[in-house]
Formats: C-alpha cells, structure tokens, sequence
C-alpha cells in the first residue's frame, strides 16, 4: 500500500546489556534478567518523543505490541505505556501481530492519521522480555536467539527524519500449522506452563513428513521476494534502489537463506553487523536497525531503506522509507 504523507518523526529504543553467545552466527545477545517489557517499552517511546516536534495534544492513537506475556493476566500494557507517556485520554491498542507488530501498526496508524487529520502523530510501541520460565531464549528456535528489548517511532502525517512511501504485507495461512504442529489449541499453553519452543514443534513436523504427511512448506522466501517486490512498486521504486534492508535478528544463514538470497541482496547491505550483536528482539528488530543505520549515518538522507520481516502464520511484511534528514 502506497503511504503518500506518511513519516517517521522520532525513533527510540531500549537494549539491556549484551551477553556473550556460542550460538552459532549471533555473537552476542540483549539480555534482561528482570526488567518488565512495559518498562522498555516507555524507555524506549520517551526517547522516540523526545525532539519528534509533536506536543501531546497532537497524537491520535498509540499502539502497543508484544510477542510474549507483559504483566499481569488480564492487565493493559498499552494503557501502561500511555500513561508513563503521552499521559493523554486517547485509544491505547494491543496489536497482535508477532513479529510483524510494528509494522503493522504502522500500517494501522495511517489509516487512523487519515480519517482524525485533526491530529497528526501516532506513537507506536513494542517490547518483550523472553527472561521467564515460559521461554528458553537459547534453544527455542534453530533460527534465532531470543533477545530483551524496545523499540518506538512516532508517526506522523507532517513531518519527520524519514518518509514512509509504501508498507505491505503478505500471507499464507496454509503454513500456519507449522508452529502449532498438532499441539492443541485448549487449554492454551501458557495457562498450563508450556513455553514457546519453536524447535520442538520443528522437529514434530520432520516427524510427521517422515511417516509420509507433507507439510505445508510452499517457499517462503518467495513469498519474502513477492511482498517486497510489490510494496517497492507501490513505491515506485525497485531493488536496485534500495541501500540497506532491515531484517530480523536472525543467525547469519538464516537472514540470507529467507530474507536476502530471494531479495537478490548483498549481506553487506543487510544488518546482520548489528542485529549479530542482539539477537531477535521479535517486533522491534527491523526498527532498532534502522534506527541504528540512520544514527551512525550508514543510511544517509536520500538512501532508500526496506524493512522485511515476517512472522507466524506464515506471514511476510515490509516498509519502504526513505531517509530525508541526518541522523541525530
């Protein structure tokens, strides 16, 4: 979808300390062994606040998402959030979107931007803290080490550091029992003390295609390839314009083998320099690295950037911003 008027006016983030990591292509990873992910989420928005040149008054909406449990059952993080923020009586809103939550709240705020033009700027948040008994950030995947961290951006339809020309996004529900591989949906999980274990569900689909039941893997990185290819249409551009591309905190052969080998990209421009040093924050991944690429200059005014991330369902999404001030 073409986003015409639509731009990032501040950008934050919140990292723990790094800690070593032997897990093959991530040399180090964030870690937090206590801090609540609503607590990196406000951190994360004062600093995306600070200098966005909006008051208050001006924001529509905030966003809030979250890949794993934020505090109490029941309780709101987004309200949380708003409160520690804006501290103004406007809607406050968990997305659920995994790790494609920012992005699609991006997406969601520019229609709430388009139909309130009275007031111009959304905040969007995302946070998680994978330090719980519910999750084992060293072994729940073969992709990715689980990583602490927030990330925020202010959206506005007046102005800001970089223009969003075009955000998209693509699915194909069919592969969706790939992370649910016959466990069963009630009780949920979580009320009962299963964790997420992305390997361990992996591992039951080999079985299941070993005794003859084909999954549905239907290629991905074409899937990648499809959505990033449209939205960059939408945005009148293509492949050969782009800079740098943000991707997930993945381990190095995961990043080239499903999001830059079927985009046709160099991993010198893709991120894997700074996301090998945090490890996969979930939703904030793509926005701590741009974050990143424009503070230090690596993506300098002009430079075209893609954000391309995808998430459980199976679901691939991107952005296409272009950076028009200097990092600060």
């Amino acid at each position: 979808m073409r986003t015409d008027g639509l731009f990032l006016a501040g950008i934050g983030s919140h990292l723990p300390p790094r800690v070593p990591s032997a897990f093959p292509g991530q040399r180090e990873v964030a870690v937090s062994p206590d801090g609540p992910a609503p607590d990196m989420a406000v951190s994360a928005a004062l600093r995306a606040l600070a200098g966005c040149g909006h008051e208050p008054d001006e924001f529509a909406v905030l966003l809030h998402s979250a890949t794993h449990p934020q505090g109490p059952e029941g309780w709101s993080a987004p309200h949380y959030v708003l409160l520690n923020t804006l501290k103004k009586p406007i809607p406050a809103m968990e997305l659920r979107q995994g790790c494609l939550g920012m992005l699609a709240s991006l997406e969601a705020a520019y229609y709430r931007l388009i139909a309130n033009p009275g007031r111009p700027a959304a905040l969007i948040t995302t946070a998680d803290n994978f330090s719980t008994s519910l999750a084992d950030r060293w072994h729940a995947s073969d992709l990715f080490v689980l990583a602490d961290g927030a990330a925020a951006v202010v959206a506005s339809t007046s102005h800001g550091f970089a223009r969003v020309k075009a955000v998209g996004s693509l699915s194909n529900p069919v592969m969706e029992v790939l992370h649910r591989a016959g466990e069963p949906l009630f009780p949920p999980g979580a009320t009962i003390g299963r964790g997420l274990n992305f390997r361990e569900r992996a591992d039951r689909v080999h079985e299941q295609w070993a005794n003859g039941e084909a999954p549905p893997i239907l290629g991905f990185g074409e899937q990648v390839a499809e959505i990033a290819e449209r939205t960059l249409a939408e945005a009148g551009l293509t492949l050969d314009d782009v800079k740098r591309v943000c991707h997930p905190g993945y381990t190095e052969d995961a990043i080239d083998a499903i999001f830059l080998d079927p985009l046709g990209v160099d991993p010198e421009q893709g991120t894997h320099e700074f996301t090998g040093t945090v490890g996969h924050t979930g939703a904030a991944d793509l926005f701590l690295a741009l974050e990143h690429l424009w503070r230090t200059g690596e993506a300098a005014v002009g430079d075209h950037v893609l954000l391309i991330g995808s998430t459980t369902g199976m679901e691939a999404g991107c952005a296409v911003v272009e950076i028009i001030e200097e990092g600060v």
